[in-house]
């Protein structure tokens, strides 16, 4: 077994760690990160936000696009949507989805600029 990537020595450097103690996050905040990571460990959902990252579109144009029913994209715009990654308006009859905010934006063209390398 390759040991390379472990300390040989037991040593701690407390200034160090005192350091990113101070900057930790608080309980709640890390679970909505790690819930926001298994929202977007789903293909389907990535697949919805890259898709809105670049038009907002309606569920029928989802649907289309990923060759998915209405009622499965639906489903997952839900589970976007209570989680504050998307949004919508309505026009008339027709619901419109679009990314939620900047940050979500920043999220997708992170994923696809880290996929890329």
């Amino acid at each position: 077994m390759n040991r390379e990537d472990i300390c040989e020595i037991k040593y701690v450097n407390e200034k160090a760690v005192q350091k990113v103690k101070s900057k930790m996050l608080d309980d709640e905040t890390i679970l909505k990160i790690a819930n926001t990571s298994k929202i977007l460990g789903d293909p389907t959902r990535v697949k919805i936000l890259f898709a809105l990252s670049q038009k907002e579109l309606c569920v029928c144009d989802l649907a289309y696009l990923l060759g998915m029913t209405q009622s499965a994209i639906s489903h997952q715009l839900r589970v976007l949507r209570s989680n504050n990654l998307v949004k919508f308006r309505k026009e008339g009859k027709i619901v419109y989805y679009s990314l939620a905010d900047e940050h979500v934006v920043k999220l997708i063209e992170m994923g696809v600029e880290h996929a890329k390398e």
